[in-house]
């Protein structure tokens, strides 16, 4: 088996950092602090024009205040990534409260989705393939290799069940507040357990990396970072 010279060693060092530093962070994909206030600013709309003009008032508010934040964004010359993404889920929102006729199922989706993201995340922990880890070093390009590990697949179990928990919880507020018509209710708790909430729990994910990585240098499964 042919085995790498230094000088190849240093070059692949050289490009993983590089490329690790080029890479966008969540925040970044998300529109930076700006794209996440943008997020939150259709069910913001949505909720108090609900209260002020009823729901198709509501409809017209979000849908527009979504399309809004995708012209400044074009003009301003931003990505607009972001803003096609929140006018693509208020459109489907809006659809769905449309066709049923209840202002408080424009959080629908939102819900179920977190139960589904709970559910995900819990059950790749129970067949020990923790999503944390899975992800979070396929978009890093080590691989599988810290599976070979156990206290490495701990760390990433960690991390797999804070993010289960954040949806869970999300679902279980946002599930309690639609059950009791409390639309206002459900909207902050959108705002409020949306990306700072997910946040916190992606440093979670950030340390049980961070301890991985260091965990596998140490027994040789990842090779030393060259300064």
């Amino acid at each position: 088996m042919k085995t790498k010279s230094f000088l190849e060693t240093e070059t692949d060092a050289q490009a993983e950092q590089t490329a690790s530093q080029q890479r966008p962070s969540v925040l970044d994909q998300a529109g930076g602090t700006e794209g996440v206030i943008y997020s939150a600013l259709p069910a913001l709309a949505f909720v108090v024009a609900n209260s002020a003009g009823g729901m198709r008032v509501a409809i017209i508010a979000a849908l527009g205040v979504a399309v809004a934040i995708g012209v400044l964004r074009l003009v301003r010359k931003e990505s607009v990534q972001p803003a096609i993404g929140g006018v693509f889920g208020v459109v489907i929102a809006a659809g769905i409260v449309w066709f049923t006729g209840s202002a408080k199922d424009y959080f629908l989706i939102g819900i179920w989705a977190s139960l589904a993201g709970a559910v995900l995340f819990l059950a790749s922990v129970l067949v020990r393939w923790p999503l944390a880890g899975v992800i979070w070093n396929a978009a890093t390009g080590k691989g599988n290799v810290w599976r070979a590990d156990k206290r490495s697949r701990l760390y990433y179990d960690v991390a797999t069940l804070v993010l289960a928990a954040v949806f869970g919880a999300r679902f279980a507020v946002q599930q309690y507040f639609y059950a009791t018509d409390q639309v206002g209710s459900l909207g902050a708790a959108k705002i409020a357990m949306g990306f700072p909430l997910l946040a916190l729990a992606l440093l979670v994910v950030a340390w049980a990396a961070r301890s991985s990585n260091k965990r596998l240098v140490a027994i040789g499964l990842l090779p030393a970072k060259r300064t």
